[in-house]
Protein backbone atom coordinates (compact mmCIF):
# COMPACT_ATOMS: atom_id res chain seq x y z
CA UNK A 1 0.00 0.00 0.00
CA UNK A 2 1.20 3.15 -1.22
CA UNK A 3 2.23 5.76 1.49
CA UNK A 4 -0.48 8.56 2.03
CA UNK A 5 0.78 12.11 1.26
CA UNK A 6 -0.91 14.64 3.18
CA UNK A 7 0.11 17.98 0.37
CA UNK A 8 -1.95 15.68 -2.33
CA UNK A 9 -5.26 16.00 -0.66
CA UNK A 10 -6.26 19.56 -1.56
CA UNK A 11 -6.99 20.75 2.20
CA UNK A 12 -7.92 24.05 1.70
CA UNK A 13 -7.89 26.52 4.99
CA UNK A 14 -11.85 27.98 6.02
CA UNK A 15 -12.38 31.40 7.28
CA UNK A 16 -14.43 30.24 10.08
CA UNK A 17 -11.20 28.94 11.92
CA UNK A 18 -10.03 32.12 12.25
CA UNK A 19 -12.98 33.07 14.81
CA UNK A 20 -13.34 29.82 16.08
CA UNK A 21 -9.67 28.42 16.96
CA UNK A 22 -7.90 31.72 16.24
CA UNK A 23 -5.88 30.91 12.96
CA UNK A 24 -5.16 32.41 10.02
CA UNK A 25 -3.00 31.13 6.82
CA UNK A 26 0.43 32.42 6.82
CA UNK A 27 2.64 30.96 3.58
CA UNK A 28 0.40 28.22 3.11
CA UNK A 29 0.91 27.19 6.74
CA UNK A 30 -1.79 27.91 9.62
CA UNK A 31 -0.56 29.95 11.85
CA UNK A 32 -1.99 30.90 15.86
CA UNK A 33 -2.48 34.31 16.00
CA UNK A 34 -2.29 34.34 19.60
CA UNK A 35 1.00 32.81 20.07
CA UNK A 36 2.52 32.05 16.82
CA UNK A 37 2.98 28.79 16.52
CA UNK A 38 2.39 27.14 13.41
CA UNK A 39 0.82 23.61 12.59
CA UNK A 40 2.26 21.39 10.01
CA UNK A 41 -0.98 19.71 8.88
CA UNK A 42 -3.93 22.16 8.06
CA UNK A 43 -6.42 19.96 9.58
CA UNK A 44 -9.46 21.66 11.82
CA UNK A 45 -8.58 18.56 14.14
CA UNK A 46 -5.08 19.90 14.97
CA UNK A 47 -6.43 23.12 14.85
CA UNK A 48 -8.90 22.80 17.79
CA UNK A 49 -6.73 20.66 19.84
CA UNK A 50 -3.90 23.32 19.74
CA UNK A 51 -6.77 25.75 20.88
CA UNK A 52 -8.30 23.87 23.40
CA UNK A 53 -4.94 22.90 25.12
CA UNK A 54 -3.53 26.28 24.92
CA UNK A 55 -5.70 29.15 24.11
CA UNK A 56 -9.57 28.37 25.44
CA UNK A 57 -9.54 29.08 29.17
CA UNK A 58 -8.49 32.72 28.57
CA UNK A 59 -10.93 33.27 25.77
CA UNK A 60 -13.84 31.07 27.02
CA UNK A 61 -16.34 34.66 27.90
CA UNK A 62 -16.12 35.93 24.27
CA UNK A 63 -18.98 35.29 22.05
CA UNK A 64 -18.42 35.14 18.11
CA UNK A 65 -18.85 39.01 17.46
CA UNK A 66 -16.16 39.55 20.11
CA UNK A 67 -13.86 37.10 18.94
CA UNK A 68 -14.25 38.21 14.86
CA UNK A 69 -13.32 41.42 16.12
CA UNK A 70 -10.14 40.52 18.18
CA UNK A 71 -9.43 37.96 15.15
CA UNK A 72 -9.31 41.18 13.21
CA UNK A 73 -7.06 43.05 15.13
CA UNK A 74 -4.71 40.04 15.76
CA UNK A 75 -4.85 39.57 11.38
CA UNK A 76 -4.00 43.55 11.37
CA UNK A 77 -1.31 43.42 14.36
CA UNK A 78 0.49 40.71 12.10
CA UNK A 79 0.41 41.90 8.64
CA UNK A 80 1.99 45.72 10.42
CA UNK A 81 4.63 43.25 11.23
CA UNK A 82 5.57 41.65 8.33
CA UNK A 83 5.43 45.05 6.47
CA UNK A 84 7.82 46.32 9.04
CA UNK A 85 10.35 42.90 8.70
CA UNK A 86 9.89 43.22 4.81
CA UNK A 87 10.77 46.95 4.39
CA UNK A 88 13.60 46.40 6.76
CA UNK A 89 15.07 43.49 4.29
CA UNK A 90 14.31 45.40 1.03
CA UNK A 91 16.26 48.37 2.84
CA UNK A 92 19.31 46.50 3.78
CA UNK A 93 19.19 44.41 -0.16
CA UNK A 94 19.03 47.82 -1.66
CA UNK A 95 22.12 48.93 0.25
CA UNK A 96 23.96 45.98 -0.71
CA UNK A 97 22.79 46.51 -3.45
CA UNK A 98 24.30 50.09 -3.90
CA UNK A 99 27.36 49.12 -2.37
CA UNK A 100 27.99 46.69 -5.08
CA UNK A 101 27.15 49.10 -8.02
CA UNK A 102 29.73 51.60 -6.21
CA UNK A 103 32.28 48.60 -6.15
CA UNK A 104 31.87 48.14 -9.82
CA UNK A 105 32.41 51.59 -10.60
CA UNK A 106 35.33 51.83 -8.23
CA UNK A 107 36.74 48.74 -10.32
CA UNK A 108 36.35 50.05 -13.51
CA UNK A 109 37.70 53.38 -12.83
CA UNK A 110 40.96 51.49 -11.40
CA UNK A 111 40.73 53.46 -8.63
CA UNK A 112 42.21 52.44 -4.99
CA UNK A 113 39.44 50.75 -2.72
CA UNK A 114 39.95 53.59 -0.40
CA UNK A 115 37.90 55.91 -2.45
CA UNK A 116 34.74 54.05 -0.96
CA UNK A 117 34.95 55.79 2.23
CA UNK A 118 35.53 59.43 0.18
CA UNK A 119 32.36 58.87 -2.04
CA UNK A 120 30.18 57.91 1.04
CA UNK A 121 31.24 60.81 2.99
CA UNK A 122 30.20 62.71 -0.48
CA UNK A 123 26.80 60.92 -0.21
CA UNK A 124 26.15 61.70 3.47
CA UNK A 125 26.81 65.46 2.81
CA UNK A 126 24.50 65.81 -0.20
CA UNK A 127 21.78 64.23 1.84
CA UNK A 128 22.17 65.83 4.47
CA UNK A 129 20.83 69.30 1.91
CA UNK A 130 19.02 67.21 -0.08
CA UNK A 131 17.07 64.67 1.95
CA UNK A 132 17.71 64.72 5.77
CA UNK A 133 15.31 62.38 7.17
CA UNK A 134 17.11 59.38 4.72
CA UNK A 135 20.46 59.80 6.27
CA UNK A 136 20.22 56.68 8.02
CA UNK A 137 19.58 54.55 4.34
CA UNK A 138 23.13 56.04 3.11
CA UNK A 139 24.67 55.60 6.54
CA UNK A 140 23.74 51.68 5.60
CA UNK A 141 25.52 51.66 2.64
CA UNK A 142 28.69 50.07 3.43
CA UNK A 143 31.74 51.49 1.24
CA UNK A 144 34.82 50.28 3.75
CA UNK A 145 38.23 49.39 1.71
CA UNK A 146 37.64 45.70 2.66
CA UNK A 147 34.00 45.68 1.88
CA UNK A 148 34.73 47.00 -1.79
CA UNK A 149 38.14 44.57 -2.19
CA UNK A 150 35.05 41.97 -1.22
CA UNK A 151 32.39 43.39 -3.17
CA UNK A 152 35.08 43.19 -6.31
CA UNK A 153 36.77 39.53 -5.67
CA UNK A 154 32.50 38.74 -5.62
CA UNK A 155 31.29 40.17 -8.64
CA UNK A 156 35.00 38.66 -10.25
CA UNK A 157 33.85 35.37 -9.26
CA UNK A 158 30.68 35.80 -10.45
CA UNK A 159 31.50 37.09 -14.39
CA UNK A 160 33.74 34.14 -14.41
CA UNK A 161 30.84 31.52 -13.35
CA UNK A 162 28.60 33.52 -15.87
CA UNK A 163 31.58 33.10 -18.62
CA UNK A 164 32.02 29.24 -17.97
CA UNK A 165 28.57 28.62 -18.31
CA UNK A 166 28.18 30.68 -21.65
CA UNK A 167 31.93 28.52 -22.71
CA UNK A 168 29.74 25.44 -22.32
CA UNK A 169 27.47 26.23 -25.17
CA UNK A 170 30.09 27.55 -27.76
CA UNK A 171 30.06 26.03 -31.05
CA UNK A 172 33.32 27.83 -31.51
CA UNK A 173 36.01 29.91 -30.28
CA UNK A 174 39.20 31.72 -30.52
CA UNK A 175 42.06 33.45 -28.32
CA UNK A 176 43.71 36.04 -28.07
CA UNK A 177 46.98 36.26 -26.20
CA UNK A 178 49.51 39.05 -25.76
CA UNK A 179 52.56 39.39 -23.35
CA UNK A 180 53.88 42.76 -21.99
CA UNK A 181 55.88 44.09 -19.33
CA UNK A 182 54.66 46.59 -16.47
CA UNK A 183 56.12 49.09 -14.85
CA UNK A 184 57.62 46.76 -12.35
CA UNK A 185 59.18 44.43 -14.62
CA UNK A 186 56.55 41.71 -14.38
CA UNK A 187 55.45 40.21 -17.60
CA UNK A 188 51.64 40.25 -17.73
CA UNK A 189 49.84 37.79 -20.47
CA UNK A 190 46.82 38.84 -20.93
CA UNK A 191 44.25 36.64 -22.59
CA UNK A 192 41.07 37.45 -24.08
CA UNK A 193 38.77 35.25 -25.78
CA UNK A 194 35.44 35.15 -28.55
CA UNK A 195 32.93 32.52 -28.61
CA UNK A 196 29.66 31.64 -30.89
CA UNK A 197 27.03 29.48 -29.88
CA UNK A 198 24.45 27.57 -31.33
CA UNK A 199 21.97 30.62 -31.73
CA UNK A 200 24.47 32.85 -33.49
CA UNK A 201 25.25 35.03 -30.68
CA UNK A 202 28.41 36.44 -30.17
CA UNK A 203 30.45 36.53 -26.98
CA UNK A 204 34.02 38.51 -26.73
CA UNK A 205 35.28 39.03 -23.05
CA UNK A 206 38.73 39.37 -21.19
CA UNK A 207 39.04 35.79 -20.09
CA UNK A 208 42.62 36.38 -17.75
CA UNK A 209 45.54 38.53 -17.15
CA UNK A 210 48.25 36.06 -16.00
CA UNK A 211 51.36 37.33 -14.37
CA UNK A 212 54.93 35.39 -15.05
CA UNK A 213 57.88 36.16 -12.46
CA UNK A 214 59.96 33.56 -14.42
CA UNK A 215 60.80 33.07 -18.16
CA UNK A 216 59.00 34.04 -21.07
CA UNK A 217 59.11 31.29 -23.67
CA UNK A 218 57.15 29.36 -25.67
CA UNK A 219 56.69 26.71 -23.13
CA UNK A 220 55.56 29.44 -20.37
CA UNK A 221 53.19 31.11 -22.54
CA UNK A 222 51.71 27.48 -23.22
CA UNK A 223 51.05 26.19 -19.91
CA UNK A 224 49.36 29.43 -18.61
CA UNK A 225 47.19 29.77 -21.55
CA UNK A 226 46.52 25.68 -21.21
CA UNK A 227 45.98 26.07 -17.23
CA UNK A 228 43.29 28.90 -18.12
CA UNK A 229 41.37 27.01 -20.96
CA UNK A 230 41.39 23.96 -18.48
CA UNK A 231 39.73 26.35 -15.80
CA UNK A 232 36.96 27.57 -17.99
CA UNK A 233 36.17 23.85 -18.81
CA UNK A 234 36.25 25.15 -23.01
CA UNK A 235 37.21 21.86 -25.38
CA UNK A 236 40.31 22.21 -27.36
CA UNK A 237 38.64 20.95 -30.27
CA UNK A 238 36.39 23.62 -30.38
CA UNK A 239 39.23 26.41 -30.62
CA UNK A 240 39.42 27.52 -33.78
CA UNK A 241 41.43 30.66 -34.22
CA UNK A 242 45.10 32.05 -32.49
CA UNK A 243 46.11 35.73 -32.42
CA UNK A 244 49.42 36.66 -30.88
CA UNK A 245 51.49 39.97 -30.94
CA UNK A 246 53.94 37.97 -33.55
CA UNK A 247 56.32 37.48 -30.65
CA UNK A 248 59.24 34.78 -31.57
CA UNK A 249 57.80 33.10 -28.35
CA UNK A 250 54.41 33.34 -29.64
CA UNK A 251 54.90 32.33 -33.21
CA UNK A 252 57.72 29.92 -33.22
CA UNK A 253 57.61 27.31 -35.45
CA UNK A 254 58.55 24.37 -33.15
CA UNK A 255 58.30 25.53 -29.80
CA UNK A 256 56.37 28.71 -30.13
CA UNK A 257 52.73 28.86 -28.54
CA UNK A 258 50.98 28.79 -31.63
CA UNK A 259 52.72 25.67 -31.94
CA UNK A 260 51.97 24.04 -28.60
CA UNK A 261 48.50 24.69 -28.76
CA UNK A 262 48.62 22.49 -32.55
CA UNK A 263 50.18 19.75 -30.87
CA UNK A 264 48.18 20.06 -28.02
CA UNK A 265 44.91 19.98 -30.44
CA UNK A 266 46.44 16.79 -32.09
CA UNK A 267 46.98 15.28 -28.89
CA UNK A 268 42.85 15.91 -27.76
CA UNK A 269 42.51 14.25 -31.62
CA UNK A 270 40.57 17.83 -32.84
CA UNK A 271 39.73 17.39 -36.31
CA UNK A 272 39.52 21.07 -37.00
CA UNK A 273 42.10 23.33 -37.97
CA UNK A 274 43.69 26.16 -35.72
CA UNK A 275 44.00 29.50 -37.80
CA UNK A 276 46.55 31.43 -36.55
CA UNK A 277 46.78 35.52 -36.74
CA UNK A 278 49.40 37.95 -36.13
CA UNK A 279 47.48 41.27 -34.53
CA UNK A 280 46.46 43.57 -36.89
CA UNK A 281 46.59 46.82 -34.86
CA UNK A 282 50.61 45.43 -34.04
CA UNK A 283 51.52 45.33 -37.81
CA UNK A 284 50.12 48.51 -38.28
CA UNK A 285 52.58 50.06 -35.80
CA UNK A 286 55.22 48.31 -36.79
CA UNK A 287 54.83 49.00 -40.42
CA UNK A 288 55.35 52.77 -39.34
CA UNK A 289 59.23 51.92 -38.60
CA UNK A 290 59.54 51.45 -42.38
CA UNK A 291 59.77 55.49 -42.52
CA UNK A 292 63.32 55.30 -41.06
CA UNK A 293 62.61 58.61 -39.54
CA UNK A 294 64.31 57.97 -36.23
CA UNK A 295 67.14 60.39 -36.89
CA UNK A 296 63.69 63.04 -36.53
CA UNK A 297 62.09 61.65 -33.31
CA UNK A 298 65.84 61.05 -31.33
CA UNK A 299 66.02 64.93 -31.85
CA UNK A 300 62.63 65.96 -30.71
CA UNK A 301 62.61 62.83 -28.26
CA UNK A 302 66.16 64.76 -26.74
CA UNK A 303 64.20 68.17 -27.10
CA UNK A 304 60.99 67.10 -24.88
CA UNK A 305 62.94 64.90 -22.65
CA UNK A 306 65.34 68.64 -21.53
CA UNK A 307 62.17 70.31 -21.35
CA UNK A 308 60.34 67.85 -18.96
CA UNK A 309 62.65 65.87 -17.02
CA UNK A 310 63.79 68.77 -14.89
CA UNK A 311 61.38 70.48 -12.33
CA UNK A 312 63.19 73.66 -13.05
CA UNK A 313 63.13 73.98 -16.84
CA UNK A 314 59.54 72.74 -17.25
CA UNK A 315 58.36 75.37 -15.14
CA UNK A 316 59.91 77.73 -16.72
CA UNK A 317 58.96 76.74 -20.23
CA UNK A 318 55.38 76.82 -18.74
CA UNK A 319 55.74 79.81 -17.65
CA UNK A 320 57.08 81.29 -21.05
CA UNK A 321 54.24 79.89 -23.07
CA UNK A 322 51.86 81.47 -20.90
CA UNK A 323 53.89 84.90 -21.21
CA UNK A 324 53.52 84.18 -24.87
CA UNK A 325 49.77 83.83 -24.80
CA UNK A 326 50.47 80.38 -27.33
CA UNK A 327 47.49 78.18 -27.55
CA UNK A 328 49.00 75.31 -25.36
CA UNK A 329 50.35 75.78 -22.55
CA UNK A 330 53.18 72.64 -22.44
CA UNK A 331 54.72 69.52 -23.83
CA UNK A 332 53.12 66.05 -23.87
CA UNK A 333 55.84 63.10 -22.97
CA UNK A 334 56.41 60.04 -25.28
CA UNK A 335 56.61 56.62 -24.82
CA UNK A 336 57.46 53.82 -27.32
CA UNK A 337 54.52 51.76 -24.94
CA UNK A 338 51.66 54.06 -25.98
CA UNK A 339 51.61 54.45 -29.75
CA UNK A 340 49.70 57.14 -30.38
CA UNK A 341 51.08 59.15 -28.13
CA UNK A 342 54.12 60.07 -30.98
CA UNK A 343 51.61 61.73 -33.04
CA UNK A 344 50.71 63.78 -30.12
CA UNK A 345 54.29 65.28 -29.28
CA UNK A 346 55.01 65.70 -32.73
CA UNK A 347 52.21 67.50 -33.22
CA UNK A 348 52.76 69.87 -30.15
CA UNK A 349 56.14 69.91 -30.97
CA UNK A 350 55.61 71.68 -34.70
CA UNK A 351 52.81 73.98 -33.45
CA UNK A 352 55.08 75.01 -30.69
CA UNK A 353 58.99 74.77 -32.63
CA UNK A 354 59.09 78.80 -32.77
CA UNK A 355 58.60 79.42 -28.90
CA UNK A 356 60.66 75.95 -28.14
CA UNK A 357 63.56 77.07 -29.81
CA UNK A 358 63.66 80.63 -28.40
CA UNK A 359 63.27 78.65 -25.25
CA UNK A 360 66.23 76.36 -25.74
CA UNK A 361 68.22 79.48 -26.97
CA UNK A 362 67.59 81.48 -23.28
CA UNK A 363 69.00 78.24 -22.11
CA UNK A 364 72.18 78.28 -24.23
CA UNK A 365 71.15 75.20 -26.35
CA UNK A 366 72.27 74.94 -29.84
CA UNK A 367 69.12 74.82 -31.75
CA UNK A 368 70.93 74.56 -35.38
CA UNK A 369 69.67 71.09 -36.23
CA UNK A 370 65.17 72.51 -34.73
CA UNK A 371 65.74 75.61 -37.29
CA UNK A 372 67.46 73.63 -40.00
CA UNK A 373 64.29 73.92 -43.27
CA UNK A 374 64.52 70.16 -44.14
CA UNK A 375 64.51 68.82 -40.83
CA UNK A 376 61.79 71.01 -40.15
CA UNK A 377 59.79 69.59 -43.47
CA UNK A 378 60.75 66.12 -42.25
CA UNK A 379 59.47 66.66 -39.22
CA UNK A 380 56.24 68.24 -40.85
CA UNK A 381 55.51 65.39 -42.97
CA UNK A 382 55.99 63.03 -39.85
CA UNK A 383 53.86 64.70 -38.07
CA UNK A 384 50.61 64.48 -41.04
CA UNK A 385 51.83 60.90 -41.77
CA UNK A 386 52.04 59.85 -38.21
CA UNK A 387 48.14 61.27 -37.32
CA UNK A 388 47.05 59.23 -40.66
CA UNK A 389 48.69 55.97 -38.82
CA UNK A 390 46.84 56.55 -35.82
CA UNK A 391 43.57 57.67 -37.01
CA UNK A 392 43.97 53.94 -38.82
CA UNK A 393 44.51 52.68 -35.46
CA UNK A 394 41.76 53.78 -33.80
CA UNK A 395 39.70 52.49 -36.64
CA UNK A 396 40.78 48.75 -35.94
CA UNK A 397 40.30 49.19 -31.99
CA UNK A 398 37.30 48.43 -29.84
CA UNK A 399 35.14 45.83 -29.16
CA UNK A 400 32.93 43.86 -32.00
CA UNK A 401 35.64 43.76 -34.89
CA UNK A 402 34.99 41.48 -37.35
CA UNK A 403 38.47 40.83 -39.40
CA UNK A 404 37.01 41.25 -42.85
CA UNK A 405 36.35 44.75 -42.01
CA UNK A 406 39.75 45.21 -40.20
CA UNK A 407 41.03 44.09 -43.40
CA UNK A 408 38.89 46.48 -45.53
CA UNK A 409 39.57 49.58 -43.55
CA UNK A 410 43.61 48.20 -44.21
CA UNK A 411 43.16 47.74 -47.69
CA UNK A 412 41.56 51.09 -47.76
CA UNK A 413 44.89 52.78 -46.32
CA UNK A 414 46.71 50.87 -48.76
CA UNK A 415 44.67 52.75 -51.28
CA UNK A 416 45.20 56.37 -49.62
CA UNK A 417 48.80 55.82 -49.55
CA UNK A 418 49.20 54.78 -53.25
CA UNK A 419 47.45 58.64 -53.63
CA UNK A 420 48.96 60.55 -51.45
CA UNK A 421 52.44 59.11 -52.97
CA UNK A 422 51.52 60.23 -56.47
CA UNK A 423 49.84 63.78 -54.53
CA UNK A 424 52.84 64.03 -53.16
CA UNK A 425 55.33 63.82 -56.41
CA UNK A 426 53.17 66.67 -57.61
CA UNK A 427 53.68 68.52 -54.72
CA UNK A 428 49.60 68.16 -54.13
CA UNK A 429 49.59 68.62 -50.32
CA UNK A 430 45.58 68.49 -49.29
CA UNK A 431 46.18 65.74 -47.02
CA UNK A 432 49.35 66.87 -45.51
CA UNK A 433 48.49 70.33 -43.48
CA UNK A 434 51.46 70.41 -41.54
CA UNK A 435 53.94 69.68 -44.69
CA UNK A 436 51.87 72.55 -46.72
CA UNK A 437 52.17 75.17 -43.75
CA UNK A 438 56.09 73.99 -44.23
CA UNK A 439 56.00 74.52 -48.15
CA UNK A 440 54.81 78.10 -47.28
CA UNK A 441 57.43 79.50 -45.19
CA UNK A 442 60.60 77.85 -47.30
CA UNK A 443 62.83 80.58 -47.84
CA UNK A 444 65.99 78.93 -49.76
CA UNK A 445 65.18 75.78 -50.80
CA UNK A 446 62.45 73.77 -52.49
CA UNK A 447 60.25 71.07 -50.57
CA UNK A 448 61.22 67.97 -50.83
CA UNK A 449 58.20 66.45 -52.36
CA UNK A 450 60.44 63.20 -54.39
CA UNK A 451 62.14 62.25 -50.98
CA UNK A 452 58.89 62.57 -48.83
CA UNK A 453 56.58 60.61 -51.70
CA UNK A 454 59.38 57.61 -51.64
CA UNK A 455 59.00 57.86 -47.94
CA UNK A 456 55.55 57.26 -48.60
CA UNK A 457 56.42 54.02 -51.25
CA UNK A 458 58.06 52.74 -48.28
CA UNK A 459 55.72 52.88 -46.32
CA UNK A 460 52.76 51.18 -48.98
CA UNK A 461 55.44 48.80 -50.03
CA UNK A 462 55.78 47.45 -46.11
CA UNK A 463 52.06 47.26 -45.77
CA UNK A 464 51.55 45.14 -48.80
CA UNK A 465 54.29 42.90 -47.21
CA UNK A 466 52.83 42.48 -44.10
CA UNK A 467 48.98 42.03 -45.06
CA UNK A 468 50.31 39.72 -48.15
CA UNK A 469 48.45 36.72 -46.07
CA UNK A 470 44.97 38.36 -46.15
CA UNK A 471 45.11 38.68 -49.69
CA UNK A 472 46.02 34.64 -49.82
CA UNK A 473 42.43 34.84 -47.71
CA UNK A 474 40.26 37.35 -49.78
CA UNK A 475 37.61 34.51 -50.81
CA UNK A 476 37.80 33.73 -47.00
CA UNK A 477 36.88 37.40 -45.87
CA UNK A 478 34.76 37.77 -48.25
CA UNK A 479 32.61 34.95 -47.68
CA UNK A 480 32.66 36.15 -44.04
CA UNK A 481 31.48 39.77 -45.31
CA UNK A 482 29.16 38.62 -47.70
CA UNK A 483 28.08 35.04 -48.53
CA UNK A 484 25.48 36.60 -51.28
CA UNK A 485 28.29 38.33 -53.15
CA UNK A 486 30.71 35.67 -52.97
CA UNK A 487 32.03 33.68 -56.11
CA UNK A 488 30.57 30.21 -55.68
CA UNK A 489 33.78 28.51 -57.97
CA UNK A 490 36.38 30.25 -55.40
CA UNK A 491 34.86 29.35 -52.64
CA UNK A 492 35.69 25.82 -50.04
CA UNK A 493 34.46 22.80 -51.87
CA UNK A 494 31.98 21.70 -48.86
CA UNK A 495 30.59 24.97 -48.79
CA UNK A 496 29.18 25.30 -52.62
CA UNK A 497 26.26 23.92 -52.05
CA UNK A 498 25.52 25.69 -49.39
CA UNK A 499 26.19 28.76 -50.88
CA UNK A 500 24.11 27.93 -54.04
CA UNK A 501 21.18 27.52 -51.77
CA UNK A 502 21.79 30.88 -49.57
CA UNK A 503 22.19 32.86 -52.81
CA UNK A 504 19.24 31.76 -54.55
CA UNK A 505 17.00 32.11 -51.69
CA UNK A 506 15.40 35.26 -52.35
CA UNK A 507 13.83 35.41 -48.36
CA UNK A 508 17.48 35.62 -46.59
CA UNK A 509 18.48 37.78 -48.90
CA UNK A 510 16.64 40.57 -47.86
CA UNK A 511 16.70 39.42 -44.47
CA UNK A 512 20.38 40.39 -45.14
CA UNK A 513 20.38 43.72 -45.50
CA UNK A 514 19.38 44.21 -42.34
CA UNK A 515 21.56 41.87 -40.44
CA UNK A 516 24.90 42.72 -38.37
CA UNK A 517 26.62 39.67 -39.17
CA UNK A 518 28.70 40.09 -35.81
CA UNK A 519 25.50 40.40 -33.63
CA UNK A 520 22.48 38.43 -33.10
CA UNK A 521 20.50 37.57 -36.08
CA UNK A 522 16.87 39.44 -35.66
CA UNK A 523 15.55 35.69 -37.05
CA UNK A 524 16.54 32.75 -35.37
CA UNK A 525 18.67 29.40 -36.95
CA UNK A 526 15.54 27.75 -36.58
CA UNK A 527 13.29 29.89 -39.18
CA UNK A 528 16.12 29.64 -41.63
CA UNK A 529 16.58 26.46 -44.32
CA UNK A 530 19.12 24.30 -42.70
CA UNK A 531 22.05 24.65 -45.20
CA UNK A 532 21.53 28.20 -44.99
CA UNK A 533 21.41 27.91 -41.25
CA UNK A 534 24.72 25.52 -41.39
CA UNK A 535 26.58 28.09 -43.63
CA UNK A 536 25.65 31.33 -41.76
CA UNK A 537 26.58 29.35 -38.17
CA UNK A 538 29.88 28.65 -40.37
CA UNK A 539 30.34 32.24 -41.13
CA UNK A 540 30.32 33.23 -37.67
CA UNK A 541 32.72 30.43 -36.65
CA UNK A 542 35.47 32.34 -38.95
CA UNK A 543 34.18 35.64 -37.14
CA UNK A 544 35.76 33.98 -34.16
CA UNK A 545 38.96 34.29 -36.07
CA UNK A 546 39.34 37.90 -35.86
CA UNK A 547 41.87 40.05 -33.87
CA UNK A 548 40.32 40.80 -30.18
CA UNK A 549 42.30 44.33 -30.18
CA UNK A 550 41.49 45.42 -26.92
CA UNK A 551 44.76 43.33 -25.38
CA UNK A 552 47.09 45.15 -27.55
CA UNK A 553 46.22 48.89 -26.50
Amino acid sequence: MAKRKVDTENRGFQTRWESEYMFTKVAGKPVCLLCGESVAVLKEYNLRRHYETKHADKNKNMDMEQRLQKAEELKRGLKSRQALFKKAKSQGQAAVKASFILAEEIAKSARPFTEGDFIKNCMIKVCDEVCPEKRQLFLNVSLSRNTIAERVDQLSINLKEQLVKKGKDFIAYSLAVDESTDISDIAQLSIFIRGVDSNLSVTEEFLALRPMHGTTTGHDLYEEVSRCVNEMELPWEKLVGLTTDGAPAMCGHRSGLVAKIREKMQEENATGELTAYHCIIHQEALCGKALKMEHVMSIITRTVNFIRAKGLNHRQFKAFLTELETEHGDLPYHTEVRWLSQGKVLQRCFELREEICLFLDSKGKDTTQLRDEMFLCEMAFLCDITSHLNAINLQLQGRDRVISDMCSTVKAFKTKLTLWETQMRKENLSHFPSCQTMKEKLSTSAFPSTQLADKIGMLAADFRRRFADFEAQKSRLELLGNPFAVDVESSPPNLQMELIDLQCNDALRAKYAQWVLRSSPVSSPAQCPSCASRLLKRCLCLAAHTCVNNCFL
